[in-house]
């Protein structure tokens, strides 16, 4: 079998890693700082801005459905992949790791797959097409037949297949999502007599 000399792994898997990573430092690194600042209290605000970012991230679904005509595809694109990763950085930093009711962490926890489920269709699956095709061109300009093409890009390609599956995740997940958030949110203000 022949290897390529640009794998799907280091190109598309290993950015799309680090980036889940750096979320992840963020918020404990955010966490952190608020606690050894004592600013504890910051964390329980910047659920707020962190929603309204998300909520403006939804901006793109609404473009691409065209549900509004307004805004640069390509534009509002860059807009939801920005604010929804701020956003869930904040959100996650206002969870913290404070354990103190299910509903707000099954909120998070379906931000969190929402969030993964919506990168891994940007990073991954548009660049592994890509990469796949890339790769079989270089074998037949190689003068490899078909079936040995076919042979040398089989395991880029079956994770390309896998990879294709992330829509059936990412919609539903979001409106799992999006329950579970207003209910918390729906929850904040009777307790603290906002509504």
């Amino acid at each position: 079998m022949i290897m390529s000399p640009r794998s799907l792994w280091s190109q598309h898997i290993l950015p799309f890693t680090l980036l889940v990573a750096l979320l992840a430092a963020g918020t404990l690194a955010g966490d952190y700082l608020l606690h050894r600042l004592d600013l504890v209290w910051v964390g329980r605000y910047l659920g707020i801005p962190g929603t309204l970012l998300i909520i403006a991230s939804l901006v793109y679904s609404l473009r691409k459905r065209k549900v509004i005509a307004t805004g640069n595809p390509k534009s509002l694109l860059r807009l939801h992949e920005v604010a929804s990763w701020l956003g869930t950085l904040l959100v996650l930093i206002h969870a913290g790791i404070h354990f103190n009711a299910l509903l707000p962490w099954l909120a998070t926890v379906a931000m969190g797959i929402n969030v993964i489920s919506g990168m891994v269709g940007k990073l991954l699956l548009g660049r592994s097409r890509q990469h796949v095709q890339e790769q079989r061109e270089q074998y037949q300009l190689r003068g490899l037949s078909r079936p040995e093409v076919e042979q040398a890009v089989f395991w880029d390609a079956v994770t390309l297949n896998t990879m294709t599956q992330w829509r059936k995740v990412h919609i539903p997940i979001f409106s799992v999502f999006a329950i579970l958030s207003l209910g918390h949110i729906f929850s904040i203000f009777l307790f603290w007599g906002w509504l």
